[in-house]
């Protein structure tokens, strides 16, 4: 019995996810769906093989990859030489005394430790272990030091450089440039709108983040933020010359990395060890997504075969719905798919079929780029999968789980925002463009 694309298409999904299920890896799980699939519309098996290799090798030997390990490198070397800490103790001195100051600083802090690592388990990981201790020591409520921990590593995605903007970007064919200069406002506003939840359940809950008896003079601060300003001057260089044009994305992380290597080294926090395990470290993250990358792009081979996005694009356009509408269902969809399943298996397979069905309907690419990868960190802290909740509980393994996730899930409240602010004014992400 002849089985039609689409079937086959459908198919290849659920193998996917039950592989997933089986608790395989992603990259393992797509390459096995992806290849089966395409050795099942193949004329023969020669075909199927010649197919794979062609079309990893065109992809893999691009230019364009060598700025994974750049920028990965970048944030390792930062990460090991504890430049958080300073991060984190710049952000307490100017906001700290104030009610719930404390929380802000989580969330300043991981914004500035997004700047430089790209990754959201490493920056909840990174900020969890200083705030934390001093959280509990101004006896801040659980549920508010946990969930602003967690809810501040998602920002580790948003602000560049980030890994999950460098795999959307390669996935739809866009310039990395243009996407890492277009999400630093949404970061910063996404930052600015947790500040607000914050606000919010210290107003409604006051003995949630009791404020700090300690001062600090002008003097202190000033010194504070000169301590961190050559990482920031660094971001600044390194963003700054992609908007300016100065610069390639690869170019950029490669002055990224040596950047970060001549300041840690100057402010004399560079050993010889930390040096081998950022290398050590960056090489295993950039083979894992590199793989990832590699696995994607035999899935969507397999699905460009099944013509399953221009059968969804026909489908959608015979509906009698406004534009609006169905962005929303996609949004929807993946506020689902990131909640039950990996985030990053999830943007693998959802966005080479929805992103075709998303610009068809005159929706920006970059706006939709930078708006799926907000989505894709949101998955960070939402039940079941919540990759960030369980990172925190591993700092705090005496708090329950449930309590981690309460505190979370209430920053839920700034991504709705931010999804609705984006829907509203894309200018918001479109006006560096």
């Amino acid at each position: 019995m002849q089985v039609s694309a689409s079937t086959v298409a459908v198919l290849g999904l659920l193998l996917f996810v039950v592989l997933m299920m089986l608790k395989l890896p992603v990259s393992f799980s797509l390459f096995i769906a992806g290849f089966a699939g395409i050795l099942y519309l193949s004329p023969s098996p020669e075909a199927a093989f010649n197919m794979l290799a062609s079309n990893v090798w065109g992809q893999m030997a691009s230019y364009a990859f060598s700025v994974i390990p750049f920028y990965i490198f970048m944030g390792e070397i930062v990460f090991r030489t504890g430049i958080s800490q300073t991060i984190f103790d710049a952000a307490y001195k100017w906001v700290g005394r104030f009610r719930g100051g404390l929380a802000s600083t989580t969330i300043l802090a991981s914004a500035g430790f997004a700047s430089i690592s790209g990754s959201t388990s490493a920056t909840a990981a990174t900020i969890g272990t200083i705030a934390l201790p001093e959280l509990r020591k101004y006896k801040y409520s659980e549920t508010l030091s946990t969930g602003s921990i967690a809810a501040g590593g998602t920002l580790g995605t948003i602000i560049p450089p980030s890994t999950v903007l460098i795999v959307i970007a390669l996935l739809t064919q866009q310039s990395i440039g243009e996407l890492f200069v277009a999400s630093v406002i949404p970061g910063l506003l996404l930052a600015v709108l947790m500040i607000g939840v914050i606000a919010y359940l210290i107003w409604r809950h006051p003995d949630y983040g009791p404020p700090s008896e300690q001062r600090f003079t002008f003097k202190e601060k000033i010194v504070s933020t000169l301590a961190v300003f050559p990482i920031f001057l660094l971001f600044a260089f390194v963003i700054g010359g992609l908007f300016f044009g100065w610069f390639t994305p690869t170019e950029s992380g490669a002055f990224g990395a040596f950047g970060a290597l001549v300041i840690t080294w100057a402010m004399r926090r560079l050993t010889w060890e930390r040096f081998k395990t950022a290398v050590v470290s960056t090489l295993k993250t950039s083979a894992m997504i590199m793989m990832l990358i590699i696995s994607a792009v035999i899935f969507g081979k397999f699905l460009t075969m099944t013509r399953l996005s221009f059968v969804l694009v026909d489908f959608i356009n015979g509906l009698n719905v406004s534009p609006l509408v169905i962005l929303l269902i996609v949004i929807i969809i993946f506020v689902i798919g990131g909640a039950i399943m990996d985030a990053m298996g999830f943007l693998m397979i959802a966005v080479p079929i929805f992103f075709p069905v998303i610009t068809n309907l005159g929706y920006d690419p970059v706006w939709f780029g930078v708006l799926v990868c907000v989505l894709t960190s949101m998955g960070a802290i939402t039940p079941p999968i919540g990759l960030n909740v369980f990172v925190v509980k591993g700092l705090s393994p005496t708090t329950p789980l449930t309590t981690v996730f309460k505190g979370a899930n209430y920053f839920l409240a700034a991504y709705a925002v931010f999804i609705a602010l984006c829907i509203m004014f894309p200018q918001i992400i479109t006006f560096v463009l």
